[in-house]
């Protein structure tokens, strides 16, 4: 849990598999920072990266995972590793 909000707040899951428009994908957290995290996606053989911000949900108490809208926005993918740990590095700044 997540502390210095006036409740507590639920973290994302390391793992986990898609539902709705991302069924059969599968999700593992690969690295987080204070800023944001990126989430390595697999589904049948493909591969890539997503990175996005921390925010949270305060309605549900819960970080949020980004849907399709915020991408472009406050979430990016990428097919290199690299390139999403340069893109984690700069939400920093």
């Amino acid at each position: 849990m997540i502390t210095g909000l006036s409740t507590p707040i639920k973290p994302l899951r390391k793992e986990f598999e898609g539902i709705g428009e991302v069924r059969g994908y599968q999700f593992r957290q690969i690295s987080a920072t204070s800023s944001g995290f990126i989430y390595e996606v697999t589904f049948g053989k493909g591969k890539h990266y997503e990175v996005f911000k921390k925010r949270v949900n305060a309605r549900h108490g819960n970080m949020s995972y980004p849907t399709a809208k915020a991408f472009g926005k406050w979430a990016w993918t990428y097919n290199c590793l690299d390139k999403a740990k340069s893109k984690l590095r700069s939400l920093g700044q």
